[in-house]
């Protein structure tokens, strides 16, 4: 999988240990065959374009996601965005409402987030692949495993990176961050069942940018 797949060598460096491990090497298998069989997403070469769009060297901010969407067309392999001239999934429309309340800025045209990602902010999902109208189906098949490893290395390794926790899933999978470093915001999903309890008015847009103008970095144009 990660010899065809385009991955930034600066990602590469640092998970070459877990490609060559036994449940990497299962996962892969275990992919290759989902994408000769059946429909998945995202296209196989976009598997990895969230490490592609961010270099390790240029991560501010992390966005962990769950799953890829599983509709045809959508996902691009960076969570929560979806390609030019996609209609936007609830969730999505419902972060750029909560941006429009915190900086006043217009919902934009496209929902493709690569702006973002140029720009430093790491959109991870915790699965990177999913198989067509399927939701969850490429959950526990070892992708967990993978992209925990890519949250200690940027806990680790890097200083002053703000990682957003949006519901119960991604703060689970947050714990491993360390606080001490970095800023950890937390609230509910930008979901249709869950904007109202806490995600609309988290403000977690400002107060990024707010940290990271403290910390003299680049603020992000959200």
């Amino acid at each position: 999988m990660t010899s065809d797949v385009r991955i930034h060598a600066s990602w590469k460096s640092r998970l070459q240990a877990e490609f060559s491990k036994p449940y990497f090497l299962e996962l892969t298998t275990f992919v290759r065959n989902e994408y000769a069989t059946q429909t998945v997403y995202p296209p196989g070469k976009e598997i990895f374009a969230a490490f592609d769009a961010c270099p390790f060297d240029e991560v501010k901010v992390v966005i962990i996601g769950q799953d890829p969407y599983h509709g045809p067309g959508q996902a691009n392999g960076l969570c929560f965005s979806v390609r030019d001239g996609v209609r936007m999934p609830p969730s999505l429309l419902n972060i750029f409402k909560e941006i429009q309340q915190d900086l006043g800025k217009p919902v934009p045209s496209s929902g493709n987030l690569e702006r973002w990602a140029k720009q430093g902010v790491l959109l991870l999902n915790a699965t990177l692949t999913v198989r067509a109208s399927s939701p969850g189906s490429h959950q526990n098949k070892g992708w967990e495993t993978f992209t925990d490893n890519v949250i200690r290395v940027i806990s680790e390794e890097k200083n002053g990176v703000v990682f957003l926790l949006w519901g119960s899933y991604a703060q689970k999978k947050g714990e491993i961050i360390d606080r001490s470093r970095h800023l950890v915001l937390m609230s509910a999903h930008p979901s249709p069942f869950s904007a109202d309890r806490g995600f609309f008015g988290n403000k977690h847009f400002s107060k990024t940018n707010e940290y990271l103008k403290s910390k003299g970095v680049k603020e992000i144009e959200w």
